[in-house]
C-alpha cells in the first residue's frame, strides 16, 4: 500500500495540520514544497469540490503518488456565502491573511452590533487521487460567528475573527483543540475512514 500522501498545498499552516492529524496513521506527509517542480495548478473551479479535484488529480497524474486535494473557504452568511472559494484571494491582487481579514471586517461593518447576524462557517472538501482511479470525496462543516476584532496566535488564515464560542476564536485553541472540532479534523477523519479501503481496493 502506498504510504506516502501528498498534500497539494504550499501552505505550510495547513501542512503541518495534516500531519497533527494523519500522524497517527503511519503515512509520510509531503506537500508541493518538496516538488518545486510542478507547475502552479489554476483553481479554476466554482466550487470547492471542483478546485479540490484539479489539485489532486492534476498533481498525481504528474507524480503518480496518492494525492490529497484540499479546497477550504469561510462563508459568511450576511455575505450570501462569501468569500467562500475567493477565500484565499478575497483581497487579491496580492492577497495577505491580515488584508483578508481586514476586508472581511469592513463588508461586516454594518452588522457590527448584532452578533446573529455575523454567522459563519468554515467548509472543507478533500479529494483523494491516484492514477487510474476513481477519486474519494469527503467534506464537513464548522459552524462559528464572525468576531468583532482579531484574537489569538494560532492557526492561519481566518482562525483571529472566526469565534467557536462566545470567548474564544479559533486561533485561540490548541492544535489539539482545534483538530477535534475544526472543518479539516472532521474531513480528515472521514477520510481516514474510507481510505484504507479505498487504496486496496
Amino acid at each position: 500500500m502506498e504510504n506516502t500522501l501528498i498534500i497539494a498545498t504550499r501552505n505550510k499552516g495547513k501542512t503541518k495540520e495534516f500531519e497533527s492529524l494523519l500522524g497517527d496513521f503511519g503515512y509520510e506527509i509531503k506537500d508541493l514544497t518538496d516538488y518545486p517542480e510542478l507547475p502552479e495548478i489554476e483553481e479554476t473551479g466554482t466550487t470547492f469540490e471542483e478546485n479540490a479535484r484539479l489539485k489532486a488529480e492534476q498533481i498525481s497524474e504528474l507524480t503518480g503518488k496518492v494525492v490529497i486535494g484540499d479546497d477550504s473557504g469561510l462563508c459568511v452568511d450576511a455575505l450570501g456565502g462569501l468569500p467562500g472559494i475567493w477565500s484565499h484571494r478575497f483581497s487579491a491582487p496580492n492577497p495577505t491573511d491580515e488584508k483578508n481579514i481586514t476586508k472581511l471586517l469592513h463588508e461586516l461593518a454594518p452588522t457590527a452590533i448584532s452578533p446573529e447576524k455575523r454567522s459563519a462557517h468554515f467548509h472543507t472538501t478533500l479529494v483523494a487521487a491516484r492514477p487510474n482511479h476513481e477519486s474519494l470525496v469527503v467534506e464537513a462543516d464548522w459552524n462559528g460567528y464572525i468576531g468583532l476584532t482579531p484574537k489569538g496566535e494560532n492557526g492561519f488564515g481566518y482562525d483571529p475573527i472566526f469565534l467557536v464560542d462566545a470567548f474564544r476564536t479559533a486561533a485561540q485553541l490548541s492544535d489539539e483543540e482545534k483538530n477535534k472540532v475544526s472543518h479539516r479534523g472532521q474531513a480528515l477523519r472521514k477520510l481516514m475512514k474510507e481510505l484504507p479501503e479505498w487504496l486496496n481496493n
